[in-house]
């Protein structure tokens, strides 16, 4: 019997700011989470403009949850939040979406919204939890029927939120 061990994954999946190099990852992810959601075209503006942000998250550098927005004056603008199929209902949306918030924030953000589908109660559920409301509702938004709720948060109370978390 041999002495030696297999190598052990990260305890903590590591949260950071994800750039072009990651096009490859987060294609991937994109196909596997979100049914192939955006292009590789898509991929490469959110990745490497200097107003868009995209956080990941990843165990022994692979990524298995992403969060991404667009900074317009003082506003983050989520475009999407995205974790891995084997990987969900471990706290990894949460963990990826505060990091973003945070990141936005300390770029100069006030506070941050999205659209998320009405009958995604997950979604919805973890956005609560991140400090999100639901400001609006767009009726029939989605190419299958469903409506949009328009969520919006200050930044400032989801670092309350983020500090009780790991508290």
């Amino acid at each position: 019997m041999s002495a030696e061990t297999e190598p052990q994954a990260s305890e903590h999946p590591q949260t950071q700011l994800l750039g072009p190099d990651q096009l490859e990852a987060c294609l991937a992810l994109d196909q596997a989470s979100l049914a192939g959601l955006w292009t590789q075209e898509q991929w490469q503006q959110e990745l490497s403009q200097s107003d868009r942000l995209c956080m990941g998250l990843l165990v022994d550098q692979h990524l298995i949850a992403v969060a991404c927005g667009w900074l317009v004056v003082d506003e983050l603008q989520i475009s999407a939040v995205a974790v891995a199929p084997d990987q969900r209902r471990q706290g990894h949306g949460r963990q990826v979406l505060m990091a973003l918030l945070q990141e936005a924030r300390r770029r100069g953000a006030a506070s941050a919204t999205l659209e998320v589908s009405a009958a995604n109660t997950a979604a919805t559920t973890l956005y609560e939890r991140c400090g999100f409301s639901t400001q609006g509702i767009r009726r029939g938004y989605y190419r299958n029927g469903d409506d949009a709720l328009i969520q919006w948060a200050r930044l400032q109370d989801t670092e309350a939120v983020r500090i009780a978390a790991h508290s």
